[in-house]
């Protein structure tokens, strides 16, 4: 499918570089396949049934962008994948000269050897692993706030850019789930009372959700692997909530790709995974475990637009960021969100 089909106008001034105050007053934008309408976050329970069972994302973002130095040349490396406790995969600025062998300083005693290059991504083996890692990337680190945003990071970007029920022993996050953003303990406490059972899956976020789609035809665009789990309780929480009649509603795009990756291809039964997956969704994609998502407002011609147009048709989410843009609401990771329907009939590539 032609990438520019998936393009649109968005004026600058409609993209946040801050959070709603406080999560859950802001916007949200219910899309069903009958038409739209529009509320607010803290509507949320109002929306969803009784035995219907939201899907969150744990985990936790760090502070993955480092500034260092190869001798005299400066380095910017913003790690996307663990391989192991000490070493990464990271996309790297001011690699044209960087070579394998050499190594980045980033602090006193705090350094990365590159053990393999290929273009602007490189594998880095630290010089210290596991929470001595962590620590350091928290000493030193920066929040990777996504490019458009346009600014640097700074101290209140480290809690406005977790979930509140974000996971300290699931770190590994490049990037935020952002429509979990939305959420306040007052609101999780609400879906309790409304009967909604919230299970949690870990899908760590790489900085490849970033990335522009350079080809000209979806099927030449490489997804980049990020690495998920689903429990074997929560693959049977889910599926005990599908047993009952409930719906299954993903919260943001990373808990959908994950739930979809873990599917059973005939029967739609959420397994239990672990692992990497690169799944990339465009519309003719048959979803098999997800029933309604929530989410933000992504990108032009992103692969997150090309995902929510899949799930609810393209000419309907076009006609709701129209409506979004002509209404104020506030676009990408610190913005508001939406509640989207899926709509099986759409699915065709005409859409």
């Amino acid at each position: 499918m032609r990438v520019d089909a998936f393009d649109f106008d968005l004026p600058r001034d409609r993209i946040a570089d801050r959070p709603a105050s406080p999560r859950d007053s802001a916007r949200c934008l219910r899309v069903t396949c009958d038409g739209l309408a529009d509320f607010i976050m803290r509507d949320l329970p109002d929306m969803l049934q009784p035995g219907d069972v939201m899907v969150f994302n744990d985990t936790r973002v760090i502070p993955a962008r480092l500034a260092g130095r190869r001798g005299e040349a400066k380095v910017e490396v913003t790690l996307h994948m663990r391989l192991d406790d000490d070493t990464w995969r990271a996309f790297a600025k001011g690699a044209k000269k960087l070579k394998v062998g050499q190594t980045i300083d980033f602090a006193d005693g705090f350094s990365a050897l590159v053990e393999e290059r290929d273009g602007g991504d490189v594998r880095l083996k630290f010089n210290r692993g596991g929470q001595a890692l962590m620590d350091a990337l928290k000493d030193h680190g920066h929040i990777p706030l996504p490019p458009y945003m346009g600014r640097e990071d700074d101290e209140s970007d480290r809690t406005d850019y977790q979930t509140v029920y974000s996971a300290p022993e699931k770190e590994g996050a490049v990037a935020a789930p952002t429509a979990g953003l939305h959420f306040t303990p007052e609101l999780l406490e609400r879906l309790d009372k409304r009967g909604v059972t919230r299970v949690f899956v870990t899908l760590h976020v790489g900085a490849g959700t970033f990335l522009p789609v350079t080809a000209d035809d979806t099927a030449d665009h490489k997804m980049h692997s990020e690495i998920g789990e689903i429990t074997p309780e929560a693959a049977e929480a889910i599926e005990a909530a599908r047993a009952r009649g409930g719906r299954v509603v993903a919260v943001g795009t990373t808990a959908l790709r994950l739930l979809e990756s873990a599917a059973d291809a005939e029967t739609g039964a959420v397994k239990p995974f672990s692992g990497p997956t690169d799944i990339f969704i465009t519309p003719g994609w048959r979803f098999r475990a997800v029933d309604k998502l929530m989410t933000n407002f992504h990108l032009p011609k992103s692969t997150l637009f090309m995902l929510v147009s899949a799930f609810s048709g393209l000419n309907r989410m076009k006609a709701a960021y129209a409506h979004a843009i002509q209404s104020g609401y506030r676009f990408y990771s610190y913005g508001d969100g939406s509640l989207l329907d899926r709509c099986d009939a759409d699915l065709s590539v005409s859409e």
